[in-house]
């Protein structure tokens, strides 16, 4: 089997051997702590750009089979692994993890020591690396790494073009697609909603002209300060509809209240990330993917208030609004894939939109 480099842009380089395609992309270098679940991970468009590293050692075994994807296409520019199963065995299973990467074009490195470069990321912060062949001028490489400013449009790359409607007899939902997985669509339905999806550019007022009985902002890749559009959209759609933010959603409603968002050293990224109610003080195991996190301190000058918060590192994990009705959080109760203790917050929101009584102005008169 043919070799391949990875060379990071501090100058670390890490060799071993080359399946999948044999594009040699460049990316952001980001680790997932998840033991399963590698179908639904490699299909997250909010990896978009990003090279993904996973640290449980054995990665493919049961191959990649046709109901798992969180998307149609997938978005990350690489697949880093220990071992890759040759030989799958599921009875669902389709294509061997190679296969499918060659497919879609996707370059994979495996046998290098994954927990070293993830214990590399964690100290140093996530990076840009990039897959060469193993003769590579390794100085050169780091220049252009060094140099290199990838695109900040990331959320314009995997939102959907068109609106499109996934129908069911129920209250109307209108799912705004920052880089929507598949698992959101598919508990909303689930619940009876019928539910429109729109893409992230679309203005507040062509969201209410679709006479939505709520709102979901979607999870998404990259910084929420890169979609300016997409924070007014959501001011402007506070206090007029039941809204529901989940990961980038949660902090695009951040940003259209007032508050701040920070990118963080290394991010979260995996299925074991225990989350505190603080109204409850219950715990939930929650799954999680995001660079960006809200900062907790300029949360006090807005009418947010924090709801539940990261048990190792006190992040910022979920915000409810005071005045409107309007919620979020940073994890995804969808989880596809991890654990399922926060699907609850799909009924939450289903009881916000029954329950809410749309203000009207009319004449001067304030009618609820």
């Amino acid at each position: 089997m043919k070799k391949r480099m990875l060379v990071m842009e501090n100058g670390v380089t890490f060799t071993g051997k080359a399946f999948g395609s044999s594009t040699e992309n460049a990316g952001e270098v980001v680790f997932n702590t998840s033991m399963t679940g590698y179908q639904e991970m490699m299909s997250d468009p909010s990896y978009c750009g990003q090279i993904l590293t996973l640290t449980y050692p054995l990665i493919g075994n049961y191959g990649i089979n046709r109901d798992d994807f969180e998307s149609i296409t997938p978005y990350i520019k690489g697949l880093i692994v220990k071992s890759a199963s040759v030989h799958p065995s599921h009875f669902r299973s389709r294509f061997t993890l190679h296969e499918w990467l060659k497919a879609n074009n996707i370059p994979g490195l495996m046998g290098i020591d994954t927990r070293k470069l993830t214990r590399m990321i964690r100290e140093h912060g996530t990076m840009k690396g990039m897959f060469c062949e193993t003769d590579a001028d390794i100085e050169a490489v780091v220049a252009k790494l060094q140099e290199t400013a990838f695109p900040n449009t990331q959320v314009a790359h995997v939102s959907t073009k068109t609106r499109y409607v996934t129908p069911a007899s129920g209250k109307r939902i209108v799912l705004i697609d920052y880089g929507a997985k598949k698992g959101i669509i598919k508990d909303l339905n689930a619940l009876g909603f019928e539910v429109i999806v729109v893409p992230f550019n679309t203005k507040a007022q062509d969201v209410m002209a679709l006479s939505p009985d709520g709102v979901m902002l979607s999870n998404g890749p990259g910084d929420p300060q890169d979609i300016p559009e997409a924070v007014e959209t959501v001011k402007d759609l506070l206090g007029q509809v039941p809204i529901f933010g989940i990961c980038l959603g949660h902090q695009l409603l951040a940003l259209a209240s007032g508050a701040s968002t920070e990118k963080m050293r290394f991010g979260h990224r995996g299925a074991n990330h225990p989350v505190k109610d603080l109204r409850t003080g219950k715990v939930a195991i929650t799954s999680q993917n995001h660079g960006y996190t809200v900062n907790p301190s300029s949360v006090s000058e807005t009418n947010l208030e924090i709801t539940h918060v990261n048990v190792n590192d006190q992040s910022v994990e979920g915000l409810s609004h005071t005045i409107h009705p309007a919620f979020s959080v940073q994890y995804h109760p969808e989880a596809s894939p991890g654990p399922e203790d926060a699907k609850d917050l799909f009924l939450a929101f289903k009881h916000l939109v029954d329950t809410y009584k749309p203000v009207t102005k009319k004449e001067g008169i304030v009618h609820a």
